[in-house]
């Protein structure tokens, strides 16, 4: 059995400036040798990774999902060919980015285990053909986006570790207390310099670990998020665009620091640069613009599957919510009045009557405002039902 499994074969030991010890790290998970194969299988921890970020994000995204009441089935048509669509986009944006390699070598074009995709073109990809099925299977495009968007930041932040197991994807030179360096790191930064390069870097020294950058800042990226969809969602789309305003400055900013960067042909233009910059430009300014205008005139945000119902529910689940912290606020006050008026009453006590009082005020406020969106919603689905009626 052992003959036929080995686990992480390959060690690279990886120095940080804040540590004293270097880390051991792996970039192959497991080596299966199978006497009828010539060449042993190899499942290597960027893969590991890589699917471990994907279920997260899957599971996410699928209890959101049955949240806002989303069809299973068409959620399912939507994550296989959007991963198709992904990984077809992927290939496509790395191969466009290097095609005066690739116009010569065009047998290597769909050799994808050779490494060659990038996320960019994934993300194009998989929102397109995710587009696609929704305007097939008739799902709120907007809200689906909403969803993918957190989902997204999950599986980016994980996967950047397979980045680190590799020891790929970092960037030039650093002085800080979180530099890393290793014999991969000395390689690739010397054959970089052979190269030619117009990078200035020296092999030996430290290097920003870009990819621990991108995985915080995505992880606390979908903190954020998620905060705003559970308290301060107003629009459908709004987290798609907070998506693509997050993501888009951490990648304006980190790809500045890589020494792996795809260039605009000859030029000194790192293709994701540029187009993390537009998408913080494009995304920030639509975000400003459909805040004001939701903020102004507010609606209610329709369900995945437009179940119109769910609004109402959230209001009457809300007014109910108020009252019962309304009767319960005026039992106490009934309580501390009493003893106030027998003079039995603490000063801690008499103050919180003051404080209490507010507090019922600002609940009464609060339950006029939800009765009030109730009773719209009501003349809304009344309106509704006397011109089906009238029809």
């Amino acid at each position: 059995m052992n003959n036929i499994f080995q686990f992480c074969p390959d060690k690279t030991e990886v120095f940080f400036s804040f540590l004293e010890n270097p880390l051991t790290i792996s970039s192959i998970f497991c080596q299966i040798n199978l006497p009828f194969l010539e060449n042993p299988i190899t499942i290597r921890w960027y893969g590991v990774i890589i699917a471990f970020g994907l279920t997260l994000a899957v599971l996410f995204g699928g209890r959101k999902a049955y949240v806002w009441k989303m069809d299973i089935n068409k959620m399912l048509d939507v994550l296989i060919y959007g991963a198709v669509g992904g990984i077809l986009g992927a290939r496509l944006y790395y191969v466009f980015s290097k095609w005066d390699y690739y116009s010569v070598h065009l047998d290597e074009i769909f050799q994808i285990w050779n490494g060659g995709l990038a996320i960019y073109g994934g993300l194009i990809g998989g929102i397109i053909a995710g587009l696609i099925v929704c305007k097939v299977e008739k799902l709120n495009i907007l809200n689906l986006l909403d969803l993918c968007g957190m989902s997204f930041l999950i599986g980016q932040g994980i996967g950047r570790w397979g980045n680190f197991a590799n020891q790929e994807a970092f960037g030039m030179n650093t002085d800080s207390f979180i530099g890393m360096y290793s014999v991969k790191t000395e390689a690739y930064l010397t054959q970089l310099v052979n190269s030619g390069t117009e990078l200035v870097v020296d092999p030996t020294k430290p290097v920003h670990p870009t990819f621990l950058y991108e995985s915080l800042w995505c992880i606390m990226s979908f903190i954020i998020l998620y905060i705003v969809c559970q308290k301060f969602r107003k629009f459908s789309g709004q987290l798609f665009l907070g998506y693509g305003l997050l993501y888009g400055m951490e990648r304006a900013i980190v790809e500045g620091m890589r020494t792996d960067s795809l260039y605009i042909g000859d030029t000194n233009l790192r293709v994701s640069q540029l187009l993390s910059l537009g998408l913080v430009i494009v995304c920030g300014t639509l975000l400003v613009v459909f805040t004001i205008k939701y903020t102004k005139n507010p609606k209610p945000i329709e369900g995945v599957d437009y179940f119109n119902e769910i609004p109402l529910y959230r209001h009457r689940k809300k007014a109910a919510e108020l009252k019962a912290e309304t009767e319960k606020i005026n039992e106490e006050l009934t309580v501390l009045k009493a003893k106030n008026e027998a003079e039995l009453l603490t000063k801690a006590e008499s103050k919180k009557i003051a404080s209490l009082e507010e507090k019922l005020r600002k609940a009464h406020e609060d339950l006029a405002k939800a009765e009030e969106k109730v009773a719209i919603q009501d003349a809304k689905k009344a309106a509704k039902a006397a011109k089906k009626s009238k029809a």
